[in-house]
């Protein structure tokens, strides 16, 4: 099996608006005035490659944050309203250099023609550090924006009905990555012969019809984008349970999972490659990334502390479906080694208050692990496909 063992952990961070706490906003390093400007997204994603971390991913959706999983909320004290995920990724991109840029795209929502053109252009503007990460939504309000289709009313993903709704969206968003996938290798990589002598710029035999028929699409090709310099830009995904793990299996690079635990993490990982032998891709590099998110400070009694005040001006207690870490750096650096054990190849940690958390992860947490010579001490590749260990795969179509 597959299992990508590198030398070194691999990290990401992401980000999301000013924090992943609900009161993160409040905290005086928040800048929520900020929020909206080419300047905050960049002062976040620099001081990531500070750090030398493999990528970032950018959240993003198709409707207002909300405290409920599948509708909408009336609160007024929680961040509400997003830039678009892809057009930050683009804007920071030529102000970095090294570090991987992942945009959450969506979909259920999303044509998959659009979504190859974008990544692609993406991967030109940063030089080969592009990727993406794929994401469904069963929501009712934001199927209303669009008016293509119905979803049908659910108070609950563990009805049978909300599961088969999930399954389909799931299997749809597989067959969006396959889409997307071949678009990226409808160009050849030499189509372009750009020869002013000849007046040659394109060899058009080099350009192929995807002509792809499936149950949620049909897409014919090529791409008006040439092919990307990663040849094909990093696929990720966020997976909870078998459904989605089928999907990380079957089209992911990456997969994030949210084990609580070292035999959790393990268990996790087994399905994830048994699914992935299944889908026929055993000998397919496929790493899993833990999600956790991070309350880090010099002593574990003051990010206890930081923690509870956020909670009470949240009125509630800090929740999510990844395992919540309150504690110091070299502590983190214990329990990533633990996890590491169970097979996990990466990190992708999801700081509570960006603005403390991020430098928390940046000078603190990634120099211990460089103690511990579990992380890299200078980037080691140009493209975000390189960082991961992944070769830069032959283009389908190229006879």
């Amino acid at each position: 099996m597959s299992s990508t063992s590198p030398r070194f952990l691999h990290l990401a961070v992401a980000l999301d608006g000013t924090g992943w706490h609900p009161a993160s906003w409040r905290e005086p390093v928040a800048r929520p005035r900020e929020l909206f400007t080419a300047q905050y997204w960049t002062d976040l994603v620099t001081e990531a490659e500070r750090g030398l971390l493999d990528f970032v991913t950018i959240e993003d959706g198709l409707g207002p944050q909300s405290s409920h999983l599948l509708e909408p909320d009336e609160r007024t004290d929680q961040v509400r309203g997003r830039l678009d995920a892809v057009l930050i990724a683009s804007r920071v991109a030529p102000v970095t250099r090294r570090i991987g840029l992942v945009p959450t795209v969506v979909a259920t929502h999303t044509e998959p023609f659009h979504i190859s053109k974008a990544i692609a252009t993406l991967d030109y503007v940063s030089a080969g550090r592009a990727g993406l990460r794929v994401q469904i939504t069963g929501r009712q309000d934001e199927a209303a924006h669009f008016g293509r289709r119905t979803v049908p009313r659910i108070d609950s993903y563990e009805s049978p009905a909300a599961r088969e709704l999930v399954a389909d969206l799931f299997d749809e968003a597989a067959e969006h990555v396959e889409v997307v996938r071949r678009l990226w290798d409808s160009w050849e990589d030499d189509a372009e012969i750009r020869d002013a002598a000849t007046g040659r710029f394109i060899d058009r035999d080099k350009l192929h019809y995807i002509d792809f028929e499936g149950r949620h699409f049909s897409v014919k090709g090529p791409s008006i984008t040439p092919r990307p310099p990663q040849g094909q830009p990093v696929v990720t995904a966020l997976a909870h349970h078998s459904v989605p793990y089928r999907l990380v299996a079957r089209q992911a690079d990456v997969g994030y999972v949210t084990p609580q635990d070292a035999a959790q993490a393990r268990a996790t990982v087994a399905e994830i490659r048994a699914e992935q032998e299944a889908a026929g891709r055993a000998e397919e590099p496929l790493h899993v990334f833990g999600d956790l998110l991070v309350f880090l400070d010099e002593d574990p009694a003051e990010a206890a502390a930081r923690r509870e005040r956020l909670d009470a001006l949240a009125g509630g207690t800090c929740t999510s479906d990844a395992r919540i870490f309150t504690g110091t750096p070299a502590q983190l650096a214990n329990s990533l080694e633990e996890l590491r054990g169970a097979g996990l190849s990466g990190f992708r940690l999801r700081p509570a208050v960006l603005g403390h958390d991020l430098p928390a992860i940046t000078r603190h947490l990634v120099p211990e692990l460089q103690r511990r010579g579990l992380f890299r001490s200078a980037y080691e590749a140009g493209t975000l496909r390189g960082l991961l260990g992944l070769a830069r795969p032959a283009n389908r179509y190229a006879a």
